[in-house]
């Protein structure tokens, strides 16, 4: 069972792999760089568990769902943990979802637009101090 901050993470390593993957299948040299983006934004923070295992977990997971299934998918994981999206955590999440699209030159119609339904999206969700405050 995964706490909610993990449950937020896992979302936002939903949406960068369906930003990876929206132009084709994700690549091995994509995955490993997918990979690294996410763990460089997100593992800098102080957080007592591995942010690898988790995108790990959403590459070898079986993907037969298509990009609009998962998008819905992570964005109602990130509403319903939703009390612990930090200004900074919703920051970081946006950083990653651009580091991903910019990745692999050039950055698609494709990509563009479910970066920028996201930004919209994630704007007006905003967490609760006594929650995502406790965890710092």
């Amino acid at each position: 069972m995964m706490t909610p901050l993990e449950n937020l993470h896992y979302a936002i390593g939903e949406l960068a792999y369906v930003t990876a993957a929206i132009d084709g299948k994700v690549h091995k040299e994509q995955r490993k760089k997918f990979h690294d983006i996410v763990a460089a934004e997100i593992s800098s923070k102080d957080y007592d568990f591995d942010i690898s295992d988790i995108i790990f977990q959403i590459l070898d997971k079986d993907k037969e769902h298509d990009a609009e299934t998962m998008y819905k998918s992570a964005m109602h994981t990130i509403n319903t943990n939703s009390h612990y999206l930090s200004p900074e955590l919703k920051d970081t999440f946006i950083i990653v979802m651009e580091k991903v699209a910019e990745a692999f030159p050039p950055v698609t119609p494709a990509e563009q637009k479910l970066l920028e339904r996201f930004k919209k999206d994630i704007v007006p969700i905003n967490g609760d101090p006594i929650f995502y405050e406790s965890k710092t």
